[in-house]
């Protein structure tokens, strides 16, 4: 069964989708490497007894899109921090070696100074970040799910259009061949 009009159009839905996720990133300032953006990728499967499309993206980029509720600021997302140990313990935080490359690029980041006006060197910068994660968590961007919610809705007429006509031309081909 030839689907070629049901593929077109769950390709087209798919480009739309990740287009406007990477322009939601772009505006929102949550893709400082480039590295989410890049990884933001599709692959739909049609056979004749369905379909499936499926995007994929760095592991983080769930959490950048649902957010994460800090210990001590909560958002609503399934994701949060937990302390593991003490009322004041760190354990749990997410690791600093995880922000380097990030605060790397992070404009104005670069030459943090201490309240005596020294430089804070950047482990101690990575540390602090993460900390800062880990108690207040990630905000929401819904970057993804904003960009899929507007394109999903208007997938159904054309979708059920393309299919429609897939259907027709294959049933076509059938009693043609008979």
């Amino acid at each position: 069964m030839k689907v070629d009009r049901t593929k077109k159009i769950l390709n087209a839905f798919a480009n739309n989708v990740i287009s406007s996720a990477k322009a939601n990133l772009k505006k929102e300032k949550k893709d400082v490497t480039g590295k989410l953006s890049n990884s933001l990728t599709y692959k739909p499967n049609v056979t004749p007894t369905g379909f499936t499309l499926a995007f994929f993206m760095e592991e983080y980029g769930e959490f950048q899109d649902k957010g994460v509720s800090g210990v001590d600021q909560k958002f609503p997302t399934p994701f949060s921090y937990k302390r593991k140990g003490g009322s004041k313990s760190l354990k749990g935080m997410p690791p600093p070696k995880a922000f380097d490359q990030w605060v790397v690029r992070k404009k104005g980041l670069k030459g943090i100074r201490d309240k005596k006006g020294r430089f804070l060197p950047r482990k101690l910068t990575d540390f602090l970040i993460a900390r800062s994660v880990f108690l207040k968590g990630i905000k929401p961007s819904l970057f993804f799910t904003s960009a899929f919610d507007k394109y999903w809705n208007t997938l159904p007429d054309g979708f059920v259009n393309a299919f429609a006509i897939d259907i027709e031309k294959n049933i076509i081909e059938q009693i043609n061949k008979k």
